[in-house]
C-alpha cells in the first residue's frame, strides 16, 4: 500500500510536464482495456519508471480493481491511504475532483508519486528505479540514510517482487529463455490424461484427483517446485509472454471472450507442441489433448520460478 514519505525534500526539476515514451509496449492484454491507455501514457512520465512497472504496482496492488479497500483502508486501483491522497492525488482526468476511486485519477497520480520519489531520491547512488520503489516502501529518508535499497527484508522483498512483475507486463523484445521445469510439468500432466474434469478440482484425494484447468496447470509446476496462484487469470502473470510462433512445450496457453484483458482470461492449459496443449476442459469431459488455434486463444506464458513467486496471494 502507499506509504506516507518521511520528512521534507526539494524535487529538482518538475514531474508535471509532458509525458513522453520509454518505447516499452505493454504485453498483449496484460492491463485491462479500460486503462491501457492511461497506463501507457502516465508509465512514461520520469525515467524511473515505465508502463510495465506502473501495470505491475497497480497488479499488485490491487489486481486492477477500483473498488479494493484494504483493513489499513488504502483505497481505489492504486490503494492509496488517505493521508497520501491527501498530499499525492492529482486531477488526472482534468474534471475539477481528485477521486481516489477513479481509476483516471488513481493512475496519473500513482504515476505522479513514482516520480516524485524518484526525484527526493535523485542523488542517492545505484539504480533510480529501485530507489524510487524503496522510497515507495519503506520511506525516501530510509533510501538516502542507507544510500540506496536499505537493508529491510520488506523493502529488498518488495523492489524484487515489482521488478519481477514488470517481466510478465511488457512484452518481450527478445526471445524468451525456456524454462528448466517445463519439461516436468508435462510429465505430470500427461500422467492425468484421462482423469475426468471437476470444476474447483485441484486433485485432492477427497476429489478423487480430479482437477479443473487451472488446477491442473497449478498442481503440474507445484510438482517441480513452482507454485502457481489458483485461477487462470492469476496465472498469466507468472512470467514474460512469448508470441505464438515462438511457444515452446510448458509454457502455459490461455483462452478468453475479451482479448483485450488478461484479467477476463477464463481457460489454461499446458503446450505440449505442435498446437496442441493437455488441457481439464470442462464438466463431463476428461483431460486429454486440445488444439490451441481457436478463436478465443488469448496468449502464452513461460512460467519463471521468479515470476511464480513474485505474484501477489491477495487480490
Amino acid at each position: 500500500m502507499m506509504v506516507l514519505v518521511i520528512g521534507v525534500y526539494l524535487i529538482a526539476g518538475t514531474v508535471a510536464g509532458g509525458v513522453g515514451s520509454s518505447g516499452k509496449a505493454l504485453a498483449k492484454g496484460s492491463v485491462p482495456a479500460a486503462y491501457q491507455a492511461l497506463v501507457q501514457q502516465w508509465g512514461n512520465l520520469c525515467p524511473a519508471i515505465n508502463p510495465a512497472l506502473l501495470a505491475a504496482q497497480l497488479y499488485q496492488e490491487s489486481g486492477f480493481n477500483p473498488t479494493a479497500q484494504s483493513p489499513a483502508q488504502a483505497q481505489g486501483i492504486a490503494q492509496f491511504i488517505p493521508g497520501t491522497w491527501a498530499s499525492h492525488g492529482i486531477d488526472g482526468d482534468g474534471d475539477g475532483d481528485r477521486d481516489v476511486w477513479d481509476p483516471k485519477d488513481a493512475i496519473p497520480s500513482a504515476a505522479t508519486y513514482d516520480c516524485t520519489l524518484a526525484g527526493y531520491v535523485k542523488d542517492v547512488p545505484g539504480n533510480a528505479t529501485h530507489n524510487m520503489l524503496a522510497a515507495y516502501n519503506a520511506g525516501a529518508y530510509a533510501v538516502i540514510r542507507y544510500g540506496g535499497v536499505p537493508p529491510y527484508d520488506e523493502t529488498e522483498n518488495y523492489v524484487q517482487v515489482i521488478t519481477t512483475l514488470e517481466e510478465s507486463f511488457a512484452a518481450p523484445t527478445t526471445r524468451v529463455d525456456p524454462s528448466e521445469q517445463a519439461a516436468g510439468a508435462i510429465h505430470y500432466a500427461q500422467g492425468k490424461i484421462g482423469t475426468p474434469y471437476l470444476w474447483g478440482g485441484t486433485g485432492t484425494a477427497a476429489q478423487g484427483g480430479r482437477f479443473d484447468c487451472s488446477g491442473l496447470t497449478q498442481a503440474a509446476y507445484d510438482s517441480v517446485g513452482i507454485t502457481l496462484p489458483r485461477v487462470a487469470n492469476d496465472q498469466y502473470n507468472a512470467g514474460p509472454h512469448p508470441a505464438r510462433d515462438e511457444l515452446l512445450p510448458g509454457d502455459l496457453v490461455f483462452f478468453s471472450d475479451d482479448l483485450t484483458n488478461s484479467r477476463a482470461i477464463r481457460h489454461v492449459g499446458i503446450y505440449v507442441g505442435g498446437g496442441y496443449m493437455i488441457d481439464a476442459p470442462r464438466t463431463g469431459a476428461l483431460i486429454r489433448f486440445d488444439p490451441i488455434d481457436t478463436p478465443d486463444y488469448f496468449g502464452a506464458t513461460r512460467v519463471t520460478a521468479d515470476g511464480a513467486a513474485a505474484l501477489p496471494t491477495d487480490i
